[in-house]
Order: structure tokens, then C-alpha cells, then sequence
């Protein structure tokens, strides 16, 4: 028995290596089918320990922190790239290229720790990157989260130093996403998918869901305010026939307004809100706070917050003047004001509603919201007949908004899911949401920024790979320019031409327009835009969220 503990003990140690999660990581990156995935990961998972599989089923879900954990690291590209070069001895120079060419800060930490170091033990405990990535989080300076990062790579193995840097990047590309996780976690615990992903969401944290799944201790779970909860999407509409085909014979329709999307979290006079990529807001829009905080019970409220002064809504360009903005003067609050259109209700007076019909959402959101100042509820109308969403659609547009949306009565909130209740039309121009890849500098009065963006769109919704499509030169203010050359240069991954041309990490996400689409052999996704323009940026989107080849494809069968 004592023999059979001490086996079972140096198991257990074995597994809460960084060296073994990352054997579990290329496991799961070698198959493409998400049953086998979810076996892989689920018998690696069973053998942690309480700690050690909180730790891992978070890092396998991409996350850092759990994600009602405020808390960033802050470690970008060029950290990276000069810890690795420290830690390894090659130059910054050595290292472009390469990164360029494996396309993942990960695969080049392997490759250049396997031809720096002679061979190394695995040393690194999960508990160490977590302690590891803390202290990054607390560290300041550039130099001092440098040094820190590249002392622990100098002695990591090249599979160590791989989910390191693929950890700080917050993105494992092992095709496998939270909802796998979750399923993982409930076949090998033996418990429904539905609870685990009940509890995932109501806790904000996928490694405590995972140990109450091994206790069986999934049910009696309550709602943990001031923690985002994913946003239910909508699926664009093809036409009016789409929307006839797909809702029930009456149907709800609101103005798909054009500003953010927005989750404001109120309780015990505490106010938060938070954006679509989940990061707090709050002291962005000041002047929310309090008639949220007037409201006369706890909420979780979605809505959008649109630039509005009075009752005319102002364009959007107006609202990305307070977006990204550490502070907000006086000056600013009065020249860009902003409401928050409430339009749904996900929680109220200690009740989880996500699984109520829109209809009974819908109605004890008119009891708490006000039809005017600050906080109004949206206006929804019911119809019967989508031949008569042509003018509502002309009124929208002609109250300052995108276009329409249009909502299943008896649909359930469904957090982060797109499906064919909640349907959007938008305006007739195509548009496209693409990551900017590569920027260069730009020519006259712009010759000072990083004005000239190559942007992509993914292969799928399930491969992250990135297609070029595209080039845009005009569309952003100087002032954005300027801030955006800023995180351009502390982003960049290789630079060409003295600087001119720099590839760039794909976080910034655009909105362009074009005449049309063609084939092209110039991209790698064999698609060019003809004529694109940026209609604006994107900053409440993530590039898991922009447009997909598939897309594009529809476009140019569409004409």
C-alpha cells in the first residue's frame, strides 16, 4: 500500500510539470478530433492534484488568470523577443525571421532554447508559472519583467520554454477552446456538460469549476457578480427571406445601435461595466455610474453604449474618442456624451434569468430601466411580417443607427453563443472585421506614422489561421494614427526596410469597406478587396472574433 501511495505521489509530481502539460498540449495539437481531444486532455487532468488541475484547466482554456481575475501580465511581442534573446544568446536579429516563418511566438522559444541549451531536466512546476506570471503582473518597467521572464527561460527544457511563452501569449493554438475544456472536464468527472458550463459561467473561474466537477459539487453554485459573462452573439442576416424562414410567426425588432457592446454589473452600491473582450470600463463613462447605481436591485444589464447628445444619436467616430482612454477629462464627457441602452437582462434581485424567455427578460427590464436619460431601455417593436423590416430598417438608419435587429421572444440567453435566434441586419455596404498583420509607414503629412495597414481574416471559426485579404490606406484620424504607431512599435515582430515595414503582433481588429471582392494570387487567402477603407477601429473585438474566409467566400458567390 505505502509502495502503491509513493507511486501514486511521484505521479502526481510528474504530472505537475510544465514539461508534462505541455506533452498533454502536443497530444491534443495532433488530432483534429474534438472527442479524442477531450479524452487526451481528461486523462491528464484526472491525475492533478486539487492546486495543479485548477492551474491547468485555466491555462488549457487560454487564460492567465481565472477570468474574474482583473489582473494582466502586460507582456507583449518585444518582451518576449528580448527575454528570449537573453535567455538564449541570440540576437534580436536572429530572431525575425524566425518568428516570421514559424508564425508563433511558442514554436520559435522552442527552436532557439533546443540549439542554445544542451540538454536540460524539466525543472518548471505549474505552481512556478503561476507564481511566474503574478509576479509579472506586479512587476513594472519593461526591463524588470524582461529580466524576470528570460532568468526562468535560461533554464527551462525547449517544450518548457514553448508553453511559457505560449501561456504569457494567451493563446495555446492547440485547437482547443474553453467550451472543449469544459467538455473534458465533464466526461472525465462524470458530470453533464450543461452543469459544467452552468458553473464555469456563474463562478468566472474554469479551474475551480473543474475541481467541484470532481467533487460532484456543481449544482449549488450562485451567481458571482462583477465578473464579464460571455456575451450572446447574433448571426447576420443573408436578406428578408433569411429572417422570414428563420423567426417564429412574431418577432421582436430593436435599432442595432452603432456604438459598444457593454455588461453592467451593479450590487450593494458597487457599479462595473465591462466590454465585449471582457475588460472592465467602468472609468471610461463616468457619468453611467450612478443611475446604475440608482437602480432599485442588483443587476446584470446588456446593452450598448452610443454616443448620444439629447435624443439624436452622434456617430461612432465621436464615441472612439473616449475609447482607450486612461482617464476622461471634463472637456471630453461633455463633448462626447454617451447613454447605455439597455436591451437585455441577465440577472435581477438574486435571480439567474439567462434561462428565462426573452419575453419575461424583456418585461422585468421595463420595470427597472428608464425610458430616457443615461440609462434608457431599448425600444422593441413586435411584428409579424419581415416585408415590412425595408422601412424600419430606413428608420433606423435614419436615427443615427446601424440598422436592425431582430430576436426570438422565446429565445434563452446563451453566453458567447451565435446562433439563428438573435438575427442583426446591417447596412448595405459589405464589411469585413480583419487583424491587422503588417504596417508601414505612410508617405506626405503621414510620413512620421504606421498609416498603410495589411489586414487577414481567419481560415474558419475553428482554425486560427490567418489569411491576408487586403491593404487600407485611409479612414483613421491622425490622432489614432499616432496611437496606434505607438502600439505598432511595441508590438512589432520583424522589421523590414529600416523600420519602414514592420509585421506586427494581429491584435488590432478593423472594420473595412469595399467595392468588391476578387481573386487574387497577391494573398495567401486568395482573395483581394477591391478599394478597401477603414471604416473604423475595433476595440471592443478580439481576433478570435473577426470574419472568416467562409465569409468572404459568401460575399463573391453573392456578387
Amino acid at each position: 500500500m505505502d509502495e502503491e501511495k509513493s507511486a501514486k505521489g511521484k505521479s502526481l509530481d510528474a504530472a505537475a510539470t510544465l514539461q508534462a502539460f505541455g506533452e498533454c498540449a502536443e497530444a491534443v495539437a495532433a488530432t483534429t478530433k474534438k472527442l479524442q481531444k477531450a479524452a487526451i486532455l481528461g486523462d491528464y487532468l484526472k491525475t492533478l492534484s486539487d492546486p495543479d488541475l485548477t492551474r491547468a484547466a485555466r491555462y488549457f482554456a487560454g487564460q492567465q488568470f481565472a477570468q474574474n481575475d482583473a489582473r494582466t501580465t502586460n507582456v507583449g511581442g518585444s518582451i518576449i523577443s528580448a527575454a528570449l534573446s537573453e535567455a538564449t544568446g541570440f540576437s534580436p536579429e536572429d530572431l525575425y525571421p524566425r518568428w516570421v516563418r514559424l508564425g508563433d511566438p511558442g514554436d520559435l522559444a522552442e527552436e532557439i532554447v533546443k540549439e542554445a541549451h544542451k540538454t536540460r531536466e524539466p525543472t518548471i512546476t505549474l505552481a512556478e508559472a503561476e507564481s511566474l506570471i503574478s509576479r509579472l503582473s506586479e512587476t513594472r518597467g519593461i526591463r524588470n519583467k524582461t529580466a524576470l521572464l528570460a532568468a526562468v527561460l535560461h533554464r527551462a527544457t525547449p517544450l518548457e520554454a514553448k508553453y511559457l511563452v505560449k501561456l504569457l501569449a494567451s493563446d495555446l493554438r492547440i485547437g482547443l477552446r474553453e467550451g472543449l475544456v469544459e467538455d473534458a472536464i465533464a466526461r472525465v468527472f462524470g458530470q453533464s456538460l450543461a452543469d459544467v458550463a452552468y458553473a464555469n459561467m456563474l463562478l468566472g473561474d474554469i479551474g475551480e469549476t473543474a475541481t467541484r466537477a470532481r467533487r460532484a459539487d456543481l449544482r449549488d453554485v450562485s451567481m458571482r457578480l462583477f465578473h464579464p459573462i460571455k456575451f450572446m452573439l447574433a448571426t447576420p442576416a443573408a436578406d428578408l427571406t433569411d429572417i422570414a424562414r428563420t423567426m417564429p410567426e412574431e418577432f421582436l425588432v430593436e435599432d442595432k445601435f452603432d456604438g459598444i457592446r457593454a455588461q453592467a454589473h451593479v450590487a450593494n452600491g458597487r457599479v462595473a461595466i465591462y466590454s465585449r473582450t471582457m475588460d472592465e470600463i467602468t472609468h471610461r463613462f463616468p457619468e453611467l455610474v450612478d443611475p446604475l447605481r440608482s437602480l432599485p436591485t442588483d443587476v446584470i444589464i446588456d446593452g450598448e453604449i452610443v454616443p448620444a447628445s439629447d435624443e439624436a444619436f452622434l456617430p461612432f467616430s465621436e464615441l472612439q474618442k473616449r475609447l482607450g482612454r486612461k482617464t476622461v477629462g471634463t472637456q471630453l464627457l461633455q463633448a462626447v456624451p454617451v447613454i447605455l441602452v439597455a436591451y437585455d437582462l441577465l440577472y435581477a434581485d438574486g435571480k439567474i434569468l439567462i434561462d428565462e424567455p426573452l419575453a419575461e427578460r424583456r418585461r422585468i427590464l421595463e420595470e427597472l430601466a428608464p425610458g430616457s436619460g443615461p440609462l434608457r431601455l431599448s425600444q422593441g417593436k413586435i411584428f409579424t411580417e419581415a416585408s415590412l423590416l425595408d422601412e424600419e430598417f430606413d428608420r433606423a438608419r435614419a436615427r443615427g443607427n446601424e440598422g436592425l435587429m431582430i430576436k426570438s421572444p422565446s429565445s434563452l440567453y446563451k453566453p458567447g453563443r451565435r446562433g439563428r435566434e438573435w438575427l442583426k441586419l446591417k447596412r448595405a455596404i459589405a464589411t469585413l472585421d480583419v487583424a491587422v498583420t503588417a504596417v508601414e509607414v505612410g508617405h506626405g503629412r503621414r510620413r512620421h506614422l504606421l498609416s498603410d495597414y495589411t489586414f487577414a481574416v481567419r481560415r474558419s471559426n475553428e482554425e486560427e489561421e490567418l489569411l491576408n485579404i487586403g491593404k487600407a490606406y485611409s479612414g483613421l484620424t491622425d490622432q489614432e494614427l499616432l496611437e496606434l504607431t505607438e502600439w505598432f512599435k511595441a508590438h512589432t515582430l520583424q522589421e523590414f526596410a529600416h523600420g519602414r515595414v514592420r509585421v506586427v503582433e494581429p491584435k488590432i481588429v478593423i472594420e473595412v469597406t469595399f467595392d468588391r471582392v476578387q481573386p487574387s494570387k497577391r494573398h495567401n487567402s486568395g482573395y483581394a478587396l477591391r478599394f478597401p477603407r477603414i471604416l473604423r477601429l475595433r476595440p471592443d473585438k478580439t481576433a478570435r472574433e473577426i470574419d472568416t474566409l467562409e465569409t468572404v467566400r459568401r460575399l463573391v458567390e453573392g456578387g
